[in-house]
C-alpha cells in the first residue's frame, strides 16, 4: 500500500484542484463571477503555498509537486475571478446549494482522506491534522446537498429552463 498511497493522494488532489476549471470556464464564459465562490480558491491557495514551504522542508517531492501545480492553478483562478468580480460583491442567504459545487465536494473529501491516511501511514502529524477539516467540511456539504438539492431551488430551476 505504501508505494500506491502517494500517487493516489497526487491523483486526486490534482482531481481536486482541477474542478475549479469549470469555475474559470464559466468566468471567461459569462465575464461575471454570478455563482462562484472566492473563499475556496483564497483558501486553497494559502494551503498550497503553506504545504509547499513544508513539502521543501520535510523534503517531499509528492507535497512539492501537488502543491506547486495547486498554487499556480488557485492562483489563476483568484486573477481570473478578481478581473470579472463586480466591484461590490453580494451576499445572498438562502436554503439553497446551487453556489456549492458537487464536484469539488466529493473530490475534497478524496483528496483530504487520502492525504490523512498517507499523513497516517509516515506518522506524520502534520499531513494528517490539517486535512481532517477537509474531510469534516466535506461531510457537511454532502449533507447539505442531500438536505437543499439543487432541484428544489425554485428560482435555480427557472434559470436552467
Amino acid at each position: 500500500m505504501a508505494p500506491l498511497l502517494g500517487p493516489v493522494c497526487l491523483a486526486c488532489t490534482l482531481a481536486m484542484f482541477g474542478t475549479g476549471l469549470s469555475d474559470l470556464r464559466q468566468m471567461l464564459a459569462t465575464k461575471n463571477v454570478e455563482n462562484i465562490q472566492f473563499l475556496p480558491f483564497l483558501t486553497t491557495n494559502a494551503n498550497n503555498l503553506s504545504w509547499l514551504g513544508y513539502g521543501c522542508l520535510k523534503p517531499d517531492w509528492t507535497l512539492i509537486t501537488v502543491n506547486t501545480i495547486g498554487a499556480a492553478l488557485q492562483t489563476l483562478y483568484i486573477l481570473a475571478y478578481l478581473y470579472y468580480s463586480p466591484a461590490k460583491a453580494k451576499i445572498v442567504r438562502s436554503k439553497s446549494t446551487r453556489c456549492l459545487s458537487f464536484p469539488l465536494t466529493v473530490t475534497t473529501f478524496l483528496a483530504s482522506t487520502s492525504w490523512t491516511l498517507y499523513g497516517l501511514q509516515l506518522n506524520d502529524l502534520y499531513i494528517m491534522v490539517p486535512n481532517v477539516p477537509g474531510i469534516v467540511t466535506s461531510i457537511v456539504r454532502f449533507w447539505l446537498f442531500r438536505r437543499y438539492p439543487p432541484g428544489q431551488d425554485k428560482a435555480y430551476r427557472l434559470l436552467h429552463t
